[in-house]
Order: C-alpha cells, then structure tokens, then sequence
C-alpha cells in the first residue's frame, strides 16, 4: 500500500496495523462502528489503539476504500467499499444487513434542490433505514 497524504497530513501506510484493519473490515458482514472494529481487532491479537483505528478509518473513507453511513443515533458506521462509482444503502434496524442502490432519483432531487438555492458541486449522503425480509 502506497502512502497517501490527507488534509490533516495523516497516512495510510503498508504497516502491519493498517494492513489487520484491512483484514478485519474485509471479514465483516455489516457495517461496524470504529469500536467494534477496534474490538475485533483486539481479539485477533492486534495491539492497535482505538485512536489508530479513526484515523485510518477517516482517510480509507476520504479515499473511497470504505463507506460510511450514520446510523439512528448519530454514530458513523465502516465497511469495505464493495462499488467504486457513488451510491447509497438501505440497511435493515434489525439485523444491519446493507445494500448498496444507485438511487437515480436522490441523485436528481438532490441536483434540484442544490439548483434552486444556487449551489453548484455539490456532494450528498442520504442513508436509507428499513427491515430486511428476514427480519419481517
């Protein structure tokens, strides 16, 4: 893995820490918030700090190699990016299953809205929460 600056001057570098959390994040089935991440590194042996762990998560998702997603509460959720062009998930309450969905039209209404207050480059984030059929 090459080095790759950030604004804060933060990288992410081929070191044995970064190369467990891409392990980790390539075994999780749903997305994760930083904390079970870093639990899960800590149970596979992994002596990684808790800080570490934002860090590298912050710059892997600025560089595209992980999604991101707020749940209900607020808190940021990680997962290994499974498509490279821009998209949105439906993620189920119950289990935390997640599928990535292009959304043609968020894409659209978005747009729109940005156009009539005047705004131009405009990026987005819309998470969609719901209850999987396995959970209905």
């Amino acid at each position: 893995m090459t080095s790759r600056p950030t604004s804060r001057g933060t990288r992410v570098r081929g070191t044995r820490q970064a190369e467990a959390l891409g392990a980790v994040l390539a075994d999780l089935p749903a997305f994760s918030s930083a904390q079970e991440i870093h639990a899960e590194l800590r149970r596979r042996g992994e002596s990684v700090g808790l800080t570490t762990v934002y860090r590298q998560l912050q710059v892997l998702s600025q560089d595209g190699g992980v999604d991101t997603i707020r749940d209900e509460s607020g808190e940021t959720l990680y997962r290994r990016c499974r498509t490279s062009g821009h998209h949105h998930h439906v993620t189920c309450r119950s289990c935390g299953r997640s599928v990535e969905v292009e959304g043609r039209e968020i894409e659209r209404w978005a747009d729109n809205v940005a156009a009539e207050a005047g705004f131009v480059d405009v990026d987005h984030t819309e998470e969609l929460f719901g209850r999987c059929a396995d959970c209905t």
